[in-house]
């Protein structure tokens, strides 16, 4: 089947703006993206594709709230198993319909997974993430009393439910991934960082209210599929040093002490977006990976190439 390739895909790169927020818009945008994976399976990579799910669970946590009233509302881990079907769906039907346009025979299975992390992770002690929609100081004294919200305010904006993202340790279906990948399967997995999910003293699961960074998820995904690459779509053609300043320095290659460095310096890359980004490719590079590739999804055949993107490579 040739190179196995990671490519780990933006939730927001499926949302272009305010105005094309709908289903049928998402769906236009998987469709987009969806030709640049198959692009890469025609050149002769096998990919698994994960992808980011925030701004899907924000919907679904808001339709919530306003149905209260009426209906029962969704937890946190439901919301990201819902994302997770309706955007494998979305993304594994434009992709089986590319790939029958450019003559390429290959399946395309998109896998509801759950990702397991430690019930004593640090972050559940200091919740960060926020998540779903503003609310007034009085609805979130009732959220912190009545539900054990963990409630902050957001820059002035209102007050938000924050939840711990911790750190992903094992994705449960990493065999019966594995067993599809050898098999020739195009796999949509761990979709907006997996479901999070806890093991009891007998090793039996349960879902838990959490975020796991996707980009961290599908780093690890990399490791444990033995993956000769890893590849981020982002916002942004390529990396960029002290991004938005007058001083923004793009990069076109870092070598992984070069990526150490940068990240450690801590004020090159934004905490909550190209940090963990970073941080999941030295993950993977640590781990023996080959290379890893930043870039936008229009740019990604031409990154592949070399011809934009930032590299990122072992020492």
């Amino acid at each position: 089947m040739g190179k196995l390739a990671v490519v780990a895909v933006g939730g927001n790169s499926l949302i272009k703006d305010k105005a094309h927020q709908d289903v049928r818009s998402q769906y236009i945008a998987a469709h987009e993206t969806s030709e640049h994976i198959a692009a890469m399976v025609g050149d002769g990579w096998n990919v698994v594709v994960g992808h980011g799910n925030g701004p899907q669970v924000g919907f679904i946590l808001r339709r919530s709230e306003l149905a209260a009233h009426e209906l029962h509302r969704i937890p946190l881990d439901v919301a990201g198993a819902d994302t997770q079907g309706a955007l494998g769906y979305a993304l594994g039907q434009n992709l089986q319909n590319e790939l029958r346009r450019r003559g390429i025979d290959r399946p395309v299975a998109a896998i509801v997974t759950q990702t397991e992390v430690d019930r004593n992770d640090p972050a559940f002690a200091s919740p960060s993430k926020p998540i779903g929609s503003f609310m007034d100081a009085a609805e979130a004294a009732v959220r912190r009393e009545q539900d054990g919200w963990d409630v902050v305010e957001d820059a002035n904006r209102g007050w938000r439910r924050v939840v711990a993202s911790p750190r992903p340790l094992r994705i449960v279906e990493l065999d019966a991934i594995k067993t599809l990948v050898d098999a020739g399967v195009i796999v949509i997995g761990a979709g907006g960082g997996g479901i999070p999910v806890v093991a009891d003293e007998r090793g039996n699961l349960e879902g838990i209210e959490a975020v796991i960074d996707k980009d961290l998820a599908s780093s690890l995904l990399a490791r444990q599929l033995g993956a000769e690459l890893f590849l981020i779509t982002t916002a942004v053609e390529k990396v960029a040093l002290r991004f938005g300043t007058p001083e923004e320095e793009w990069l076109d290659h870092m070598k992984l002490s070069e990526a150490r460095a940068y990240l450690a310096e801590g004020h090159h890359f934004a905490r909550g977006s190209m940090a963990p980004k970073i941080q999941a490719v030295i993950e993977y590079l640590e781990a023996g990976g080959g290379a890893a590739i930043i870039t936008d999804p229009s740019n990604l055949e031409r990154a592949l190439r070399g011809e934009t993107g930032t590299l990122i490579t072992p020492d």
